[in-house]
């Protein structure tokens, strides 16, 4: 991603009712990535709280949309103008109910696959021409609401290894700015 600042943004809900959500997967890989830049979030114009910083010679900023994730789209596009950043250098983290739990993969552009947060981005940005890093969380048991089961905290067997897995999703992100692409895809796909 060259040397131009990347706009990395976790999707989750605000407020500490979610914070141990499978939908909040974003949100918690921005705090493993923070604790890796050293520093702190702080509330931004844009409607995220923010963090400026470096992460392996990369300027980045990390960003939480403070609105529900079906209104994501506001606070990134606004994020995006205000640091001047192109859509090809955003990189959206997100829970992805069709892969399995934990299980990581990168691309860039493509449809929304009913996730309302990537819709709202796609919408205010204009264009499907931004990063994703999805994090599998698996689909439903049963009959459940998928978006009942998104709202629900990860489970025990899943808390076990959960920090693992973020920090496995933080490295594919440094390794996106670091070495592209597909160079990230073939290391954790």
């Amino acid at each position: 991603m060259a040397d131009e600042l990347a706009l990395v943004v976790g999707l989750g809900n605000p407020g500490p009712k979610y914070e141990g959500n499978r939908h909040n997967v974003g949100f918690l890989v921005l705090d493993e990535l923070a604790a890796r830049v050293g520093g702190k979030f702080k509330a931004h114009k844009a409607g995220a709280e923010i963090l400026e910083g470096r992460l392996s010679g990369h300027r980045l900023v990390l960003a939480k949309p403070r609105t529900f994730m079906n209104l994501s789209g506001g606070p990134v596009a606004g994020a995006a103008n205000f640091f001047k950043t192109p859509p090809a250098a955003i990189i959206v983290i997100h829970d992805e109910l069709d892969l399995p739990y934990g299980v990581v993969r990168l691309k860039l552009g493509g449809g929304d696959n009913g996730h309302n947060g990537l819709r709202s981005i796609t919408k205010s940005l204009g264009t499907k021409d931004y990063h994703r890093i999805r994090f599998g969380v698996d689909r439903p048991p049963g009959r459940m609401d998928p978006a009942d089961y998104v709202l629900r905290d990860f489970s025990t067997p899943e808390r076990k290894t959960l920090a693992f897995e973020l920090d496995r999703t933080a490295d594919a992100v440094e390794s996106l700015l670091t070495d592209g692409l597909e160079a990230a895809q073939n290391k954790f796909h």
